[in-house]
């Protein structure tokens, strides 16, 4: 079985036939990963494509421009382009799956033929919320481009953004994907890796190693920052390998100070943690929810 974290990686690490998708919460995010994703194509000879949304082209170009890679030259050869929905997904006024997967097998095979050493495309599928024709067909549409790309000179970033998708979306088209963009790490040495990511639609702090005297500051500073997150807090713990009674008592603090109507779920603790925290009486706070490796929360 593939763990959601064994789905994901990081967008300097895609290679050809990936098609993965992209959750984010926050604009910044999106920046750093489209900027990574579409450099990098442009400087590997790639053909690149974007199909913009919630933000104009323009603003798109202006990324590539502050990371240095001035994308006129690009333009004027037919490298990259950058256009909108409306002029991609929805040209002819409502969404087909089926047009759009021909198009896009049709973009590659020209890209390859053209010389090209490769063909990557990222698109903001907000469009689909907007209730236009076909829009039901996008989880369809989004598994059948995983043909598309599999085993080809080509890639694929389809962006989801969690502010404007609710948890059951983005689960689902989540699953469409054979792959997941990992965001940036809040924390990272040989011991501990704290991940934001996305679980079952629900935005979580990954917790990856041993929290013990050497990172639970680390914990606690991630804790903080996940809590400015809007709504419960999710921390998944299905790759923790140990944790010390500190590590569970700065989860108990950050679930205390919690606003009220807030909590903060453990998911995938260890089941002989989960009892460590009922003996101590933590499980007792009304703000904090602690469930055992496999049961659903």
């Amino acid at each position: 079985m593939i763990t959601q974290a064994g789905r994901e990686r990081r967008v300097q690490d895609m290679g050809h036939g990936d098609h993965l998708c992209l959750a984010f919460a926050d604009d910044a995010e999106q920046r750093r990963v489209v900027t990574a994703y579409l450099s990098d194509g442009l400087v590997s000879g790639e053909r690149v494509m974007y199909f913009a949304d919630q933000c104009a082209p323009q603003e798109v170009l202006g990324w590539l421009s502050a990371a240095g890679v001035d994308p006129g030259p690009a333009l004027a050869t037919g490298q990259l382009q950058v256009t909108t929905a409306d002029e991609s997904y929805l040209a002819a006024g409502s969404f087909d799956a089926d047009a759009m997967v021909g198009a896009l097998r049709q973009e590659m095979w020209d890209s390859l033929a053209a010389g090209y050493a490769g063909f990557r495309i990222s698109g903001e599928m907000g469009w689909a919320l907007r209730e236009v024709p076909g829009a039901d067909r996008l989880a369809e549409y989004e598994t059948k481009v995983n043909a598309v790309f599999a085993g080809q000179r080509a890639s694929a970033v389809c962006q989801y953004d969690a502010r404007r998708f609710d948890a059951a979306g983005l689960e689902t088209f989540d699953r469409c994907h054979p792959g997941v963009v990992q965001l940036e790490e809040l924390y990272a040495d040989g011991v501990l890796r704290l991940v934001p990511a996305f679980r079952a639609g629900q935005r979580s702090l990954r917790v990856v190693g041993t929290v013990d005297y050497r990172t639970t500051d680390a914990l606690r500073e991630a804790l903080e920052s996940a809590s400015a997150w809007s709504g419960d807090v999710w921390v998944d713990m299905s790759e923790l390998e140990f944790i010390d009674l500190a590590g569970v008592r700065a989860l108990a603090h950050a679930a205390d100070r919690l606003e009220a109507g807030r909590r903060l779920h453990v998911v995938d603790l260890a089941p002989l943690l989960c009892q460590v925290i009922s003996v101590v009486g933590w499980d007792d706070i009304p703000s904090l929810s602690v469930s055992a490796r496999g049961v659903e929360a």
